[in-house]
């Protein structure tokens, strides 16, 4: 059987800056006297305690990780790190049960964005801090995961974003550390970048700072049960969807881009697709809402554009309820959830490379049927695409399609209506945030739904956050023998 002790140490050393950023929502409860400053305080050393005990109980275990334990670990970590999380919240004010609790831990954890706290506006500055935190933390071990580790599990197709000289060691952790450096780097400067925007466009340091993390790392949380339309500004919607779009990018590509080779972020086949069903799909939008719903071309674009980027790149921002806008929104918006943004990136969906390599595919496949002598090539990026990796990301789509009518399915038992059963598993498996409908629509949340809703739906975004297999491979008899 495994040796769960580099399991357990490593769990050990993510839960320390869990520990450790539940002092920063203590602090700004201390600033303003709200009790909740002394329950982030005690979850904070009751979390590091134990994460000190993991460490010292299992240390000098982390030589390597081989296939199998990277797979227990990365499942098991995302299911222990949220319950970590969700301790403060389930301690606080709030007076929550612990499955809200953890549902908004793993809301804000895997990046989906879904609540199911009312009253944004009024509640304590910790809390909104802890949510926003919560995003941050994990937009950055998605992008260190989408690197480092699904490309060497061949997890859906990542394999094709295998670096070079990764083939050569199974030492996991190892190589998982050496890009981690430089690529928290770059996520903490555009963090930056995004804050000091905001608070130049008008937002108050508190909004810019909470509004910057769940924006970079494509989360949705805000600070107001209005999202980004609360503030009703044009600047601040324009710079939302400009950081929107830089989270959705590659973060090895942008790494590259910034040590002085631009070209290969436009040169990207990936990053042009994205834009170009960017593009595509505001028009779409833009020239609905101009000839049908009577808006003018301004608000059209502004409305349009950031609505499909944000439901596109999974963040979850509303600025508007494009639920209101009829069947054609309605349907459109259903399709855009699935889409995701780049590999890599901190967006969620089933990504825009899977896409690619699906019409590469078909492409080929027509050709040969039109020339049956012809020899053709699938290719992504300008080279080859092996058969291994086809058929990786055709079994995503299967298994993609699997998981969302097993989860709708689910949540119709649970007394759920057609809608919001369908559209819940969509956004909770995509890690989009909002669905559709009055319920859990834009305008709404997740609080009314019963509690076994919500644990179906938290294991839906942990089966999405994971690319599907991560977690579905653990339940395969083949897994656990030696």
């Amino acid at each position: 059987m495994f040796d769960l002790r580099s399991i357990l140490y490593v769990i050990g050393l993510l839960m320390v800056p869990i520990g450790l950023s539940m002092l920063i929502p203590a602090f700004a409860d201390a600033l303003v006297g709200h009790p909740d400053r002394d329950v982030f305080l005690s979850s904070s050393l009751i979390t590091l305690f134990f994460a000190l005990v993991l460490i010292l109980s299992n240390r000098g275990m982390t030589d390597s990780l081989h296939h199998k334990q990277a797979f227990l670990l990365t499942a098991l970590a995302w299911i222990a790190l949220p319950a970590v999380a969700a301790t403060p919240i389930f301690l606080s004010e709030l007076n929550l049960s612990f499955t809200d609790a953890y549902f908004e831990a793993m809301s804000g954890l895997t990046t989906t964005g879904s609540t199911v706290i009312e009253g944004l506006d009024t509640a304590p500055p910790g809390i909104l801090l802890w949510r926003g935190l919560l995003q941050w933390l994990g937009g950055i071990g998605i992008i260190v995961m989408a690197v480092a580790i699904l490309p060497m599990l061949k997890v859906g197709g990542m394999q094709l974003f295998k670096l070079e000289g990764s083939e050569a060691s199974e030492k996991i952790l190892p190589r998982a550390a050496e890009l981690s450096g430089a690529i928290t780097r770059l996520y903490i400067i555009i963090s930056i970048a995004c804050f000091l925007t905001l608070m130049l466009v008008g937002m108050s340091p508190f909004d810019a700072l909470v509004h910057a993390m769940t924006t970079v790392s494509t989360g949705g949380f805000s600070t107001s049960d209005g999202s980004i339309g609360y503030f009703d500004s044009l600047w601040v919607d324009w710079v939302v969807i400009f950081f929107m779009i830089v989270g959705s990018l590659p973060f090895i590509i942008m790494l590259q881009f910034v040590r002085g080779r631009p070209a290969a972020l436009y040169k990207d086949d990936q990053v042009r697709f994205f834009f170009g069903v960017i593009i595509m799909l505001t028009i779409a939008v833009t020239g609905w809402l101009v000839f049908f719903r009577d808006f003018s071309w301004v608000d059209s674009f502004r409305f349009g554009v950031f609505s499909i980027i944000t439901v596109m790149t999974g963040t979850g921002f509303a600025t508007i309820d494009y639920g209101a806008w009829g069947g054609f929104s309605m349907s459109l918006f259903f399709m855009v959830m699935f889409l995701g943004g780049c590999a890599g990136s901190t967006s969620c969906g089933v990504k825009i490379f899977r896409y690619q390599i699906l019409l590469a595919t078909l492409a080929t496949e027509i050709k040969r049927l039109s020339m049956p002598h012809g020899v053709f090539i699938t290719k992504f990026n300008g080279r080859p695409v092996n058969d291994e990796a086809v058929n990786s990301v055709m079994s995503f789509f299967f298994l993609f399609l699997v998981c969302y009518v097993t989860f709708a399915f689910l949540l119709s038992l649970t007394g759920l209506d057609f809608i919001t059963a369908i559209s819940g598993a969509g956004t909770a498996l995509a890690n989009v945030g909002p669905g559709l409908g009055e319920i859990i629509g834009p305008a709404g949340n997740f609080s009314s739904l019963p509690d076994s809703s919500k644990w179906i739906l938290s294991m839906a975004m942990l089966t999405g956050r994971l690319e599907l297999f991560t977690i579905l491979v653990l339940f395969t008899p083949r897994f656990w023998q030696t």
